[in-house]
């Protein structure tokens, strides 16, 4: 048996991959190459496609044997997305239908679905469940939400199993070279400004929370793999379609995640605290039983271990 593994050359993808592998399970890597990197395969064949080339996905599945899709690849950009939503929903969307109409032709029955906690928009919720009313803000939003409704009546039209994973705040590296290469949250963020010699910025300091900051749920990338091999596990073993939230059940707020960037990198993390960006929610934690009681799931890694093992990757692309 062999997994399918799209986006596999990216920063989740990859660490996704290795954690399959080292579980003793064969897999395919497919990944275009737009912002993943061929060096991040390790253990995989890769194959160098889009999920839109439609030749391409059914020569994958046929000469590497897949009986099972873990699909990753997917543009992510909260802001890019409101700028073009037509690639959103092409690449997001267009995509997902193209990979499914592959699996369903194949007779593939497993998939599991990386979704996102922009899902739920703004939860006015201590802990956001997967039962809390999903109302995304952004295009990028839409597209996850939309997939999870394609992916359900799917499963009404020709018995599909699916695993929707709803990622809240990704972090960390299990190695350096696997780092995230974007600058696009808040870890990278204020690395960036630290190394500019910059005050790192933090939007907003009159938030109804403890400190005045916004708290999020920041989980470990190798968490996030080891959930999607617990979904793959589930699949395999004839576990019915679910939801889960991957989190850590706890938040951390931005002033709390920069004093531990201080202490990990011995840099003065002091922000500036300018306004408040529209659409920010105050708190965003994950509900996170369903995880631990559907697939036997709990992230077991803290935060310190994220800026620690993203700091090493930082200094290894900006030494």
């Amino acid at each position: 048996m062999t997994w399918l593994v799209t986006g596999g050359a990216g920063y989740i993808g990859a660490h996704v991959v290795r954690a399959m592998v080292a579980d003793g399970r064969q897999v395919v890597a497919l990944d275009d190459l737009s912002t993943g990197a061929a060096s991040r395969v390790d253990g995989a064949p890769l194959v160098v496609a889009s999920v839109l080339d439609r030749a391409a996905l059914d020569r994958t599945i046929s000469e590497h044997g897949v009986t099972g899709v873990v699909h990753i690849a997917a543009k992510k950009q909260v802001g890019e997305s409101v700028a073009d939503p037509l690639l959103y929903y092409r690449e997001n969307l267009t995509g997902l239908s193209t990979l499914l109409e592959a699996t369903r032709d194949a007779g593939i029955d497993r998939f599991v679905f990386s979704s996102s906690a922009a899902t739920y928009g703004l939860p006015d919720v201590d802990m956001v469940t997967e039962d809390t009313p999903a109302v995304p803000l952004s295009p990028y939003g839409e597209t996850k939400l939309v997939g999870e409704w394609l992916m359900r009546d799917c499963a009404t039209a020709f018995g599909l199993r699916s695993m929707a994973l709803r990622y809240f705040n990704v972090a960390g590296a299990a190695r350096p070279e696997l780092g995230d290469p974007g600058v696009f949250n808040l870890v990278p963020m204020v690395f960036r400004a630290l190394d500019a010699g910059e005050r790192p910025q933090v939007f907003g300091g009159d938030y109804p929370t403890p400190d005045g900051t916004c708290v999020r749920d920041y989980v470990h990338v190798a968490d996030i793999a080891d959930a999607h091999l617990a979904a793959a596990r589930a699949l395999d073993d004839g576990a019915a379609s679910a939801t889960y939230n991957i989190g850590r059940g706890e938040g951390s707020s931005v002033l709390e995640v920069l004093d531990v960037i201080g202490d990990v990198t011995g840099r003065d993390t002091k922000p500036e605290i300018v306004d408040r960006r529209p659409g920010d929610p105050a708190r965003v934690v994950a509900a996170v039983d369903r995880i631990r009681d559907g697939l036997g799931f709990s992230a077991t890694r803290d935060l310190a271990e994220m800026v620690e093992s993203a700091w090493a990757g930082w200094r290894r692309r900006h030494p």
